[in-house]
């Protein structure tokens, strides 16, 4: 007589149960597995939401990003390559124009900013329509004089409001708050950053460690501002020493120059995106 069990019968019915229980599992698991990969675009933004730096222009954010088609036509225009776009690593903005000034900024090489003459959809304008207002701390009091420009007939940007303002961040890296100068290249040999200078070539950008500095004291924050008045070196009293620090002044008007230059590692003043001034 054998020693093999029987095997259990196993009826049609509960085959069929079986199978509509793998098939229930499988859903589940695919269900999760797509809820995981459409969560990683939020990441970055749960990480940290900031607004990011827009090319001149700009609307507001939420207006911006409604009417941006992602052509990338202001991608192409710049003379100094300062607009990108946006990654999926970026969250919402995919595909989306920004600038980072510290890696290069938006030092108007193109004058009359090609960027918004080159948006096909008003996502970029000189002139907001009458139905998106603009808010006070935004406007620009004058026109902007381009140093550039200054001795030309129109030395003004077409600009009406800034896109964002520069802060000194960090104080205590500011070189000539410590009484410090600059020899060599702003940013060192390795920076790939390009700026016009006006006692090179007027209108071909070169790389920023090309134009090496010889200064006792820092000023390339205000010696590079491309903006008439927006920015200057004072003398201040702190804790009975007097000191040079910098000033930002209303004609700022967000480009990023002044962060792109900064020498140390961490910038002493940075650009924050959308910041007005305040009245």
């Amino acid at each position: 007589m054998s020693d093999e069990k029987p095997q259990p019968t196993v009826h049609l019915s509960d085959k069929r149960k079986l199978e509509a229980r793998r098939r229930f599992l499988r859903s589940i698991f695919l269900g999760a597995a797509m809820l995981c990969v459409s969560a990683a675009g939020y990441i970055p933004v749960l990480r940290e939401w900031r607004v990011r730096m827009r090319p001149p222009g700009a609307l507001e954010e939420a207006d911006f990003l409604s009417s941006c088609i992602k052509c990338g036509q202001c991608v192409q225009v710049c003379p100094v390559q300062a607009i990108k776009l946006d990654d999926i690593d970026h969250g919402f903005g995919v595909g989306v124009p920004y600038i980072d000034s510290r890696k290069q900024a938006c030092d108007f090489s193109c004058d009359a900013v090609q960027c918004i003459l080159a948006c096909p959809t008003g996502a970029l304008v000189y002139k907001k329509p009458v139905f998106m207002p603009t808010r006070n701390e935004m406007k620009l009091a004058s026109p902007p004089i381009l140093l550039a420009k200054e001795s030309s007939p129109e030395p003004t940007l077409n600009l009406k409001e800034r896109s964002g303002l520069a802060v000194l961040a960090r104080p205590e890296k500011c070189l000539a708050r410590q009484g410090k100068g600059i020899k060599g290249a702003a940013r060192g040999a390795a920076f790939e950053g390009t700026m016009r200078f006006m006692e090179v070539d007027r209108w071909k950008p070169i790389p920023l460690r090309d134009h090496p500095y010889d200064l006792e004291l820092c000023d390339l924050c205000v010696r590079t501002c491309p903006i008439k008045g927006a920015i200057s070196l004072e003398s201040v009293v702190e804790n009975g020493v007097t000191i040079k620090t910098p000033v930002v002044h209303e004609p700022c008007v967000g480009c990023g120059v002044c962060e792109m230059v900064c020498p140390p590692e961490l910038a002493a003043i940075v650009v924050e995106a959308r910041r007005g001034w305040s009245i």
